[in-house]
Parts: C-alpha cells; structure tokens; sequence
C-alpha cells in the first residue's frame, strides 16, 4: 500500500498549486491513512472550519477508507502496479 499511496501523493503534487482548503482536506486524508489511530474530533472540526459539512466529512472518511480496503485486498493478493504507474 505504501508505494500506491506515495504514488497518489506525487500525482497530487504534480496536478499544480492546492487550496487552503484543498491542503486541508489532503492532510486530513493524509493523517487517516497513515495513523488512523490518532485521528480526533479536532481534526473534524477543522474540517468543518474549512467549510466542509457533515456530508463532505463522511464522504472524505468513506473515500479515504475506500482506498485503504482496495490497497488492502490488492497487496494481499500480490498484485503488481502496471509500467505505466511507474511500478
């Protein structure tokens, strides 16, 4: 999972200069993929202060858990990243 993370973050870097709240939102994602464990309802409540509503907070959760579960099943079953992806 981790090369296929790093590779989505350097696909977001490449895409051109982010928002405020676009970096808030990523940084969000970015901490619930990688210490989910950590995660409080200060980093909701940041959120929200970006202008994100409930329905955004839950679909930035179920999209990032999304992935992980994804990530998940393919390293489990070895799967490879295509040439294309740089694997």
């Amino acid at each position: 999972m981790r090369l296929h993370f790093d590779l989505c973050v350097e696909l977001m870097r490449k895409a051109g200069p982010l928002t405020r709240v676009q970096r808030e939102m990523l940084a969000f994602a970015v901490k619930l993929t990688r210490t989910p464990a950590e995660m409080t309802a200060a980093d909701v409540a940041s959120l929200r202060s970006s202008g994100f509503d409930d329905c955004a907070v839950h679909d930035i959760c179920a999209i990032v858990a999304y992935f992980a579960f994804v990530n998940r099943i393919a390293d489990g079953l070895g799967v490879e990243l295509e040439p294309r992806f740089g694997a």
